[in-house]
């Protein structure tokens, strides 16, 4: 597996759009959202990249790129693409062939319990945000039952974007443009100065002034 934090693998696999190296497929300044599927032709898998295709547009205006994953061949891809664009925008992201379980078993990605028709384990339902430094930045894994939130996907992107460029951490629930909350190493005076709309600093039965909120300073 890769641990949050550490240089995405800039693994070789031949997609759908023909042989790519990772790191250079998302090129510099840019980021990336890798989600791998159980199988082809499945039924949830066939919602979630609907709903990716959809939602291009609106992730490529993020800077960010999309590929996905599955462990079958490429023909196998195209046919069910086809499939896919019944019920949604065209799918012009790439996704990749692992049948050997490859990228699968170097990523963490095997669910034990889901297996194909020879025994071998399928991939599960893995996505990771992948920053401009080619570092890992968010990683969740879901069941093969279990369809991903792709508005949580865009929800995490936009947090991410906005905590590495600012000093804010954004709290439960948060959408963007929504309150933010200060990082604890900043002192008040440090923020007073890095945040021109100020903070706001609740008060707690401990007395340490850690819950300071502030206004999204990307709006």
């Amino acid at each position: 597996g890769i641990n949050l934090g550490e240089v995405f693998p800039n693994f070789e696999a031949n997609t759908t759009a023909g042989n790519i190296k990772f790191h250079d497929w998302l090129d510099k300044n840019g980021w990336a959202i890798l989600f791998s599927h159980p199988a082809d032709y499945t039924p949830v898998c066939t919602t979630e990249l609907g709903e990716a295709a959809n939602m291009a547009d609106k992730f490529a205006a993020m800077n960010v790129k999309m590929i996905a994953l599955s462990c079958d061949d490429v023909d196998s891809h195209k046919g069910w693409t086809k499939d896919i664009e019944k019920f949604s925008k065209k799918v012009d992201f790439p996704i990749i062939a692992d049948p050997k379980r490859d990228l699968a078993v170097k990523l963490g990605m095997l669910d034990p319990d889901e297996k194909d028709a020879a025994g071998l384990p399928l991939t599960c339902r893995a996505v990771f945000i992948i920053g401009p430094d080619y570092k890992l930045k968010l990683s969740m894994l879901y069941p093969a039952t279990t369809g991903r939130n792709f508005d949580e996907i865009e929800r995490v992107v936009l947090s991410l974007q906005l905590t590495a460029e600012k000093k804010v951490a954004t709290p439960v629930n948060w959408q963007s443009g929504g309150k933010c909350m200060v990082i604890p190493s900043l002192s008040d005076d440090q923020a007073k100065e890095l945040f021109p709309k100020g903070f706001d600093k609740k008060e707690v039965p401990s007395g340490k002034g850690y819950l300071r909120f502030t206004p999204d300073p990307s709006v």
